[in-house]
């Protein structure tokens, strides 16, 4: 390994050479999706200076916004305290994050009791999905 990966090599990735991402939003601080990186997603995501992730059930690189256009343009790129869980701060274009069309993955809210519990979608969709992706 040569010295340009060796921040790289301080990150634990897990046994299939990923590392989870919490991308979230500059300035709001809203907590917009999760996604997983490898090792090249990462390097192209410094390079681009947008999130490039992997795509599991693709198994391919996935630039954030290549179908949608809400690409994610990269301020800030940090790592947790046990080097295993990267934070992307991004500037969402679009302000949609979310392939349902919303500007957070994170839409359905947790209402109720451990007994009768029910998950409410909270947020509203800004763009219908079938217009985004054709």
């Amino acid at each position: 390994m040569s010295l340009k990966d060796k921040w790289l090599n301080k990150i634990k990735w897990d046994e299939h050479g990923l590392v989870p991402v919490i991308a979230q939003e500059v300035g709001s601080n809203d907590v917009l999706m999760f996604a997983w990186m490898n090792r090249e997603a990462l390097a192209k995501t410094v390079e681009l200076g947008e999130a490039v992730y992997w795509s599991r059930s693709r198994k391919k690189l996935w630039h954030k916004g290549e179908e949608s256009g809400h690409v994610q343009k990269v301020h800030d790129i940090r790592l947790d305290c046990d080097e295993d869980v990267v934070l992307l701060k991004v500037e969402q274009a679009g302000g949609i994050a979310c392939h349902t069309g919303r500007h957070s993955c994170f839409f359905q809210k947790f209402e109720g009791s451990a007994e009768n519990g029910e998950w409410q979608s909270v947020e509203p969709v800004l763009k219908d999905p079938e217009s985004i992706y054709k």
